[in-house]
């Protein structure tokens, strides 16, 4: 049985909020044996103790607020911040030497966990905007801040920025291994379907083509059909290696990844030959590719697609429409090979230089010509009654120049 492959959605930020879950709970302990130990310097403790109520009741309420970021909305976000903001400016009421004497606000250092908040769900520039509302709330409450006062203000902005800023390099991390594991499933999947077509259909109409030509009548048309369809699909299935252009949406559990067909392609950006060379396979033409694409130059990539076509007519017009012919294409980390053989009568020795006298130029102009400009090399192997064999290489260090 098949096995179908699957990209598992995930999400870097997951962690990230379960740390803030737990940074939040604490955080509101801290505060309240910040001022269990310290009440004794309250003048309006009850003050103190309905703030610390209500942010202890609010934080357990809320936990499943920050769970992830689908729950955590922009209205949580700013009453979370406007309870923190409250509680800082609540300080020199509950405590009238607040303002004199440096000591911890009411909700300490649980305001960060709102400011974090802001950071992992809109980034450094939502981190931002939060860190400096609560400066100035710490700089209004002071109202002569001190030395200290700022340097805390500054850590807090700095920090939350920072943090900000690494929740979206992590996103964007993450939407692009999302977009590498769901081409390489796709890519896995279309390979899969082509060795089976190629194994099933593809064969039964050759089959049925070869069929009806030798029965000739309408079987012959109805073999010239199948011949049409297998060539179709054959450019079908070759077509589905179209590079695909990707575009990313998020969802609060992970990226997930949407992807489409192009139908431009870029002049500046390289050409996969097997996409040039795909439609050149039919019933008597087998095509031979690699598995992954075959990046060229633009101008390379066609001038050898050109070359290949001048080969296949080659081979249609001297051995004749009943010969078959090979494309066989060959990717290597310095250059890229491609080599046509037919099965047809061959080349009789000298015939190439009595063509060349006679002004016909085919192999020397649209083959060894364009290999020549691009930098390369056409080779032309024959044997009289074996068939003829061109070997096509354009290194990959020049296979821009060509023109």
């Amino acid at each position: 049985m098949a096995k179908r492959e699957r990209v598992v959605r995930m999400s870097v930020e997951q962690p990230l909020w379960r740390a803030l879950t737990g940074y939040r709970v604490l955080t509101m302990v801290y505060a309240v044996l910040l001022f269990a130990f310290g009440r004794d310097r309250y003048e309006r403790p009850w003050i103190a103790v309905a703030f610390l109520a209500v942010m202890c009741v609010w934080t357990l309420a809320t936990l499943p607020k920050v769970a992830n970021a689908a729950s955590c909305t922009k209205r949580f976000l700013g009453a979370d911040l406007a309870v923190a903001l409250v509680g800082i400016l609540l300080t020199p009421l509950a405590d009238a030497h607040a303002q004199s004497v440096e000591g911890p606000t009411l909700p300490s250092i649980w305001t960060a966990g709102s400011v974090l908040a802001y950071a992992i769900k809109g980034g450094w520039r939502w981190a931002g905007v939060a860190s400096s509302l609560v400066a100035v709330a710490n700089i209004v409450e002071r109202g002569h801040p001190s030395q200290d006062t700022l340097h805390n203000v500054l850590l807090v902005w700095v920090a939350s920025i920072a943090i900000g800023y690494v929740v979206e390099v992590a996103r964007a991390s993450e939407r692009t291994l999302a977009r590498a594991l769901e081409i390489e499933a796709a890519t896995r999947e279309r390979e899969r379907l082509a060795r089976d077509i190629h194994d099933s259909v593809l064969q039964v109409l050759a089959m049925v083509q070869r069929r009806g030509t030798a029965l000739g009548g309408e079987a012959a048309d109805l073999g010239r059909m199948a011949g049409e369809q297998e060539v179709a699909l054959r450019t079908l299935v070759a077509g589905g290696l179209i590079r695909p252009s990707l575009v990313s949406e998020d969802e609060s559990e992970g990226a997930v990844v949407r992807v489409v067909e192009e139908d431009e392609h870029d002049d500046d950006s390289p050409l996969d030959l097997r996409l040039l060379l795909a439609p050149r396979a039919g019933a008597k033409i087998t095509l031979s590719e690699p598995g992954a694409p075959v990046l060229l130059a633009p101008p390379a990539a066609r001038e050898l697609a050109a070359a290949v076509g001048a080969a296949l007519d080659n081979v249609r017009v001297h051995a004749g429409e009943d010969a078959n012919a090979w494309i066989l294409v060959e990717d290597w980390p310095d250059e890229v090979i491609v080599t046509v053989r037919d099965d047809g009568p061959g080349i009789p020795e000298g015939r190439l230089e009595e063509a060349w006298g006679e002004g016909r130029m085919g192999v020397a102009l649209s083959i060894r010509g364009r290999l020549r400009d691009l930098g390369g090399s056409a080779e032309l192997i024959s044997v009289p009654g074996q068939g003829t064999e061109v070997e096509l290489k354009v290194p990959r260090g020049k296979a821009g120049q060509g023109r």
